[in-house]
């Protein structure tokens, strides 16, 4: 983990996502479970998106808990 101010750099997997409301999960290697917005993905299309999928993101504390923020799928 890359720790850039407030936000940090990860790893982790599309554990859920959610085509129809346009938001989705991304599970962390520490556990922790993350929310992102399709407008949080660069790089590629939401409805590209799969489960299970490998993606880079920056971690943040949203006001419901840990959000993603520019969520890219990894090569």
């Amino acid at each position: 983990m890359v720790t850039v101010g407030d936000m940090s750099a990860t790893n982790g997997t599309v554990k859920r996502i959610v085509t129809d409301k346009g938001f989705g999960f991304i599970a962390a290697p520490d556990g922790v479970e993350y929310f992102f917005h399709q407008s949080s993905v660069n790089g590629a299309q939401f409805d590209s998106l799969r489960e299970g999928q490998a993606v880079t993101f920056e971690s943040t504390h949203g006001a419901k808990g840990p959000r993603g923020e520019n969520v890219r799928v990894m090569d």
